[in-house]
C-alpha cells in the first residue's frame, strides 16, 4: 500500500486529469471534428487507446483475458462510453450546444440519486446535495446567454432533450457499474478493465461508422487533425479516462462526478484563450458558482477517509 502522502498526491493528480485535461478534450474534439467524422473519431480514438493500455497491462504481467473482466468491461464500455457519446452527437442535431452542456452536467445529479450503496452507507448530507445543485445552477449560468440567443430546432427540441437525458442516465449507470461491479477495484485490473471498455466501445463506434457510411483517408488529414487525435488518444483516454476509472475505486462516485461541472469551465477558458472568445460577467459569475458547488461536495467527503 502506498504511503498516505503518495496516495493523496495520486488522488490530486487524478482529479487534475479529469477536471482539466478531460475538460480540454471538449475543445480538441471540436477541432478534430472539422476533418474527422464523429463515429470514426470515436472508433480510432478508443481502438488505439484501448490497445495501448491493454498492451501495457500485459507487459506488466496482468491477466487481461479473465472472463469476468471481459464481461464487466463489455457492459460498462458500451453503457459508459459508447451510449453517452453517441447520444450527445445525436442530440446536437436537435438542440443547441449550450443546452447540451447544461443537460450533460446533470450527470452528477443522476449519480447522486442512483448511487444507492453510498446513500445507505453514509447518506447525503444537505451540504453535499446543495453543492451538487449549486454546481448545476452554475453551469446553467455559464451558458445562459448563449441559450437565450439560440433556439431549439423546430418541433424537435423535446426529442433532443430526451435523448440527452437518456445519455446522462446511461453514463451514471455505467459509472456505478464500473465502481461496484468491475473486478479489480483498487488493483491494477481496473486499468485492464478500462482498456477493454475502450475496445468494446470502439467496436460499437466502428459499427456506427459503417452504418452511417463514414469514410476517412488518414493521409488527407492536416497536421492539426493528427495532433488532435493523438491528444484525445493519449491525454483524453489513456490518462484522463483511466484516472476516472481509478478514482471511482477510491472516492465516492458523486464526488468524482463533479468533473461534469468543471469540464465546461475549462472549455470556456480554452475558448477565451485559444479561440479568442469573449467572456461575459454572467459567465464569470457562473464560474464562481460552480467553484462553490464543487467545494461543498469535496468538503463533504474529507480526504482522510481514503
Amino acid at each position: 500500500m502506498p504511503s498516505a502522502p503518495a496516495r493523496l498526491a495520486a488522488i490530486l493528480l487524478a482529479y487534475f486529469l479529469i477536471y482539466v485535461v478531460w475538460g480540454s478534450t471538449y475543445y480538441v474534439i471540436g477541432v478534430a471534428l472539422r476533418e474527422i467524422p464523429p463515429f470514426l473519431l470515436g472508433a480510432w480514438r478508443f481502438s488505439i487507446a484501448g490497445a495501448v493500455l491493454l498492451l501495457i497491462c500485459a507487459l506488466r504481467g496482468e491477466r487481461i483475458f479473465a472472463p469476468q473482466l471481459l464481461r464487466c468491461s463489455a457492459v460498462s464500455g458500451v453503457v459508459l462510453l459508447f451510449v453517452d457519446m453517441a447520444v450527445i452527437m445525436l442530440a446536437q442535431r436537435y438542440i443547441t450546444s449550450s443546452l447540451v452542456a447544461i443537460l450533460a452536467s446533470s450527470t452528477a445529479i443522476w449519480i447522486m440519486l442512483l448511487d444507492l450503496p453510498e446513500r445507505r452507507r453514509s447518506g447525503y448530507r444537505p451540504r453535499a446535495v446543495a453543492g451538487i445543485l449549486i454546481g448545476f445552477i452554475g453551469v446553467a449560468a455559464l451558458y445562459a446567454e448563449q441559450l437565450l440567443a439560440d433556439s431549439l430546432a423546430a418541433g424537435q427540441g423535446s426529442r433532443g432533450i430526451l435523448l440527452l437525458i437518456a445519455g446522462c442516465i446511461s453514463w451514471a449507470l455505467g459509472t456505478l457499474y464500473a465502481k461496484y461491479r468491475s473486478p479489480g477495484t483498487e488493483t491494477r485490473n481496473s486499468f485492464a478493465g478500462a482498456g477493454w471498455q475502450m475496445i468494446f466501445a470502439a467496436g460499437m463506434f466502428w459499427l456506427g461508422a459503417a452504418a452511417g457510411g463514414e469514410s476517412l483517408c488518414p493521409a488527407a488529414l492536416s497536421p492539426t487533425a493528427h495532433l488532435s487525435l493523438l491528444y484525445l488518444i493519449f491525454a483524453g483516454s489513456l490518462l484522463a479516462y483511466t484516472a476516472y476509472i481509478w478514482l471511482l475505486s477510491v472516492r465516492p462516485a458523486a464526488e468524482v462526478a463533479t468533473h461534469a461541472y468543471v469540464n465546461p469551465v475549462v472549455a470556456i477558458l480554452l475558448g477565451v484563450t485559444l479561440g479568442h472568445e469573449d467572456v461575459s460577467l454572467l459567465q464569470i459569475l457562473g464560474l464562481i458558482v460552480i467553484l462553490i458547488g464543487v467545494l461543498l461536495v469535496e468538503l463533504h467527503h474529507p480526504r482522510s477517509r481514503t
